[in-house]
């Protein structure tokens, strides 16, 4: 019998904090599925989560990243639609010039009131999610 196991992933909200109001880093893919996105990636063989994070941060941004906190899970079956992932989601902050890199088409500066369109995956709850956290505290809910 062959298992199969969701695909573990990462994706880091990127703060910079050396930007009047702590702007958030996205992406916008090159691969499909194409659209913005939060900077992140696949979990390689052997390499821990908070080790991924802070790759593929540099890979697509090309920042260095200080990670504060692990932010929440996300696993629905169909957030991927390329296959089943979980995303570990961690918080972060850096400084600097994000460059986009390796599969980023583009990379920009965002508020929660501007952000573009369309958004990949889940990132559009996640990033709904964060920002209620962000500005009142609130963690999201277990599903």
């Amino acid at each position: 019998m062959a298992y199969r196991n969701p695909v573990p992933t990462v994706d880091t909200i990127i703060e910079l904090i050396d930007r009047p109001q702590r702007p958030i880093v996205l992406i916008e893919r090159q691969n499909p599925p194409h659209g913005w996105a939060i900077p992140g990636g696949f979990v390689d063989y052997g390499e821990s989560v908070e080790g991924a994070a802070r790759r593929e941060a540099q890979e697509e941004t090309r920042l260095n990243v200080e990670l504060i906190e692990q932010f929440h899970v996300y696993s629905a079956p169909d957030r991927d639609p390329r296959q089943h992932t979980l995303s570990i989601v961690f918080l972060a902050v850096a400084r600097g010039e994000p460059c986009a890199d390796d599969d980023a088409k583009a990379v920009g500066l965002f508020y929660h009131w501007d952000l573009p369109t369309p958004l990949c995956f889940d990132h559009a709850q996640i990033l709904q999610d964060y920002w209620r956290y962000r500005h009142y505290g609130q963690r999201p809910l277990l599903s």
